[in-house]
């Protein structure tokens, strides 16, 4: 994709087909995180590969969805869920927190391009039982889950529209495809 289309097309997924994701793609989208820039190079952060189905849906069973709207709109039901999670974990014997939310950010962004460059959808998902979490990928104590991402095929759209009003909450249209709000250049640019 050009890379502007693949920014703009790269939305917030949370609907997804029951179609595995292949290893080629896992470790390309797991490459485009270790690319990242990383504050001094320190390279913080680690990443657990869940994708089985059994501890996809263990996972899953953690973790909360679309907070702007009802739950049963915004989790997914039965046969929608991600076929793989990424868990995002803070070394912190390496970098004690400073800096590791930019590094995750600019790692996460990394994958969820380069999985979206092949069509995968994803979720950043901050809202989740980060302790059971944490006790089931086998944390040790240096180690902390900063972040889940749910990936799969979307079978559902998601697009942006300019906000109006100010209001940036997402909403599902009447197909119960989701549609992002977002502020306009104008409004968020300052020229000195």
């Amino acid at each position: 994709m050009e890379l502007m289309e693949l920014l703009k097309l790269r939305r917030t997924y949370r609907r997804f087909k029951q179609e595995p994701i292949s290893d080629e793609i896992i470790d390309e989208m797991l490459t485009a995180a270790r690319y990242a820039s990383s504050a001094a190079n320190l390279q913080p952060l680690s990443y657990v590969v869940v994708k089985s189905q059994e501890k996809v849906k263990e996972v899953f069973g953690h973790t909360k969805w679309a907070g702007y709207l009802p739950k049963e709109e915004g989790q997914p039901k039965a046969g929608e869920e991600p076929v793989l999670f990424i868990g995002i974990i803070e070394n912190e014997n390496i970098n004690r927190g400073q800096y590791c939310d930019t590094d995750a950010g600019l790692a996460i962004s990394n994958m969820t391009l380069a999985a979206w460059n092949h069509g995968v959808g994803s979720c950043i998902i901050g809202a989740c039982d980060k302790a059971e979490l944490s006790n089931m990928f086998g944390l040790k104590e240096e180690q902390k889950l900063h972040t889940v991402v749910a990936f799969g095929y979307p079978s559902h759209t998601s697009k942006m529209e300019d906000a109006k009003d100010g209001n940036i909450k997402y909403y599902l249209d009447e197909n119960k495809d989701y549609v992002v709000p977002k502020r306009k250049l104008e409004d968020i640019v300052k020229y000195l």
